[in-house]
């Protein structure tokens, strides 16, 4: 539930995110030089104001496909694979080496499943670019997956899952590898014990950590998954 929240509490901020990167990318090619987008406030005002309130959580279905598959394959299948690397006997501290590629095998294995849910998200958040009198190509997130099949083949589900892996690999290090390190280091201090506080210090830390690192991978991983011809778009 609480991803799920989270998700429907950040969506126009990717909405604008996604907008954003598309408008550089578009800029890049055709040499624009007036920005449609000033900020990411200005481009969720913006997207409010010409689309509609809505269209800013126009990316929400295939993103909580994403939360669930993602999420939970990512942190469900951390300890197990930490333990495997360490052995089920051990009973030290596990290195913080091992915890980064614990992490970073996990991330993989996890978008590997939920490439297609990230795809389908970045097409409905962009579709509100279309040039003048160009139909929408998706009603719907399930209608974008089955079109998406039909029109492209199944394998384009997952176009874009090389530097998605990579992508996520090094975020779910940078998160999990970390908040796991943190927490331990502060129960290492006197007076701190498995508590909210530590947990909530331990998610600060794997926070930062996971933005500084995780933003110019971000950026390489958008290009790749954001397929369709920049003509079918106006920014």
């Amino acid at each position: 539930m609480y991803v799920d929240f989270m998700q429907l509490c950040t969506i126009p901020l990717d909405t604008a995110k996604v907008r954003l990167q598309l408008q550089k990318k578009s800029n890049v090619e055709e040499g624009a030089v007036v920005p449609k987008y000033r900020g990411m406030l200005d481009t969720v005002a913006t997207i409010a104001r010409e689309e509609g309130l809505m269209a800013l959580w126009k990316g929400v279905v295939p993103g909580l496909h994403r939360q669930f598959l993602y999420g939970g394959l990512r942190i469900g299948l951390y300890e197990p694979v930490k333990v495997f690397f360490v052995g089920s006997e051990y009973l030290g501290d596990v290195s913080l080496l091992q915890k980064i590629l614990a992490a970073m095998i996990t991330g993989a294995l996890a978008i590997a499943v939920a490439n297609p849910t990230d795809l389908v998200k970045v097409r409905l958040q962009a579709e509100g670019n279309l040039l003048s009198g160009v139909p929408r190509r998706y009603s719907g997130a399930l209608n974008a997956y089955y079109s998406i099949m039909k029109q492209e083949g199944l394998a384009a589900l997952w176009t874009g899952l090389g530097p998605n892996i990579a992508r996520n690999a090094i975020i779910n290090a940078a998160e999990l590898a970390s908040y796991d390190q943190v927490k331990q280091t502060i129960l290492k201090i006197p007076g701190f014990t498995d508590t909210v506080l530590t947990h909530l210090l331990a998610g600060l830390g794997a926070g930062f950590f996971a933005v500084c690192i995780g933003s110019p991978v971000d950026v390489v991983s958008f290009s790749f998954h954001f397929i369709l011809p920049s003509t079918y778009y106006h920014l």
